[in-house]
């Protein structure tokens, strides 16, 4: 059975709308039918430009920035660090640091 960890939505990202540029005539470079997401925690960016639709050029923009390398390492590390027990990992350390505080690991000096 699958769990949700997290999720992400559209107040996430922060989505701009520009003019595109080279080939393409008036449509292209007079309307703002190009897209750029971006996501703000992991500073990931998607960009879709090459079609003549709003909707298709933001669908391209978010399949690339869900591609990005910035974005994928963000996803990994949220899903570790939400799924890690953190209570196992504080008993762990407090088990490390009780064993390196035991009398016959510490050297006491007395000063003259």
């Amino acid at each position: 059975m699958k769990e949700l960890l997290f999720s992400v939505t559209r107040k996430d990202f922060e989505v701009t709308w520009f003019s595109g540029t080279g080939n393409g005539g008036q449509n292209r470079n007079n309307r703002r039918k190009c897209c750029r997401i971006r996501h703000k925690e992991s500073g990931a960016v998607g960009t879709g430009q090459e079609e003549r639709s709003c909707e298709q050029n933001q669908k391209n923009a978010f399949y690339r920035l869900i591609e990005d390398k910035k974005f994928q390492a963000w996803l990994k590390m949220k899903a570790a660090g939400v799924s890690v027990d953190k209570d196992a990992i504080e008993r762990e350390i407090n088990r490390i640091v009780d064993n390196a505080m035991k009398e016959e690991n510490l050297k006491i000096e007395y000063g003259l």
